[in-house]
């Protein structure tokens, strides 16, 4: 199960909305000073993602939840995003050389068939999300912000 920590901004009628982070691995590397990719990182947009999760208990915001995700479900949505466009390049493409003996036909077959790819992947994968194995499930939920107060001892 894959595993994220992310913020509640609000919960209403059982959904939760939640805003979470995008982390890179360049925290734990330790060659930062050297690499482009920490470089290119910093100058980058911060991403953050915002999400909707069901949740039957109530939540406030500022409240943290974990949340998680099969990874059969991220293995197979990374698959369908990558290979379907890739396989369909290498299609087009061969059809087109086939049919018309030409690189530029392969070459044209080659754009049209990763355009189509990416079209029937991005098709596929609103059909797909809707399925429940790849829905995020809350795993842990913390205390309120407002739950604990610390009092001076007098």
């Amino acid at each position: 199960m894959m595993r994220e920590w992310a913020t509640v901004v609000a919960w209403q009628d059982g959904v939760a909305t939640l805003h979470s982070e995008a982390k890179t691995s360049c925290n734990s590397c330790s060659a930062r000073k050297g690499c482009g990719s920490a470089m290119l990182n910093k100058m980058g947009p911060k991403d953050a993602h915002v999400m909707t999760i069901n949740s039957d208990k109530p939540l406030q915001p500022g409240q943290r939840i974990e949340i998680g995700i099969r990874e059969s479900s991220l293995l197979g949505s990374a698959l369908l995003v990558y290979m379907t466009p890739l396989i369909g390049l290498f299609v087009v493409a061969g059809l087109f050389q086939l049919l018309f003996q030409s690189d530029l036909a392969a070459a044209c077959g080659a754009l049209l068939g990763g355009v189509g790819g990416f079209i029937i992947a991005k098709g596929l994968s609103t059909l797909l999300g809707d399925r429940e194995a790849f829905q995020p499930v809350i795993l842990n939920i913390t205390l309120p912000p407002d739950a604990l107060r610390i009092e001076p001892v007098e």
